[in-house]
């Protein structure tokens, strides 16, 4: 008799690895999402820092704070992409001090 070599898998063998594999995708997937968030707000709080340093920066330099981002931009202290956060919210500059709005 000869014996049949099986070369490969069955198709139960995939279906049974490729559920799995989507249990897991679909396990951690709102993980991702929520960290995702925290990375967004995480960006945008580091970036208002870096803005209030450059606020501080020009205020040493022309001894009168800047009145808008637009001016920092201007002087060359930050960078035009630097006018937003990554979650989309701008910058803006009130009473010498930074905020994300």
């Amino acid at each position: 008799m000869k014996q049949r070599k099986q070369n490969g898998f069955t198709i139960l063998e995939m279906i049974i690895v490729l559920s799995i594999i989507a249990l897991i995708f679909l396990l951690t997937l709102p993980n991702i999402q929520q960290k995702q968030e925290i990375i967004h707000n995480k960006g945008c709080e580091a970036l208002v820092e870096v803005v209030n340093a450059q606020v501080l920066l020009y205020e040493v330099e022309h001894l009168v704070p800047p009145t808008s981002i637009s001016q920092l931009i201007a002087e060359g202290y930050l960078k035009e992409e630097q006018r937003r956060c990554p979650a989309g919210e701008m910058i803006e500059i009130v009473n010498g001090e930074a905020y994300a709005k």
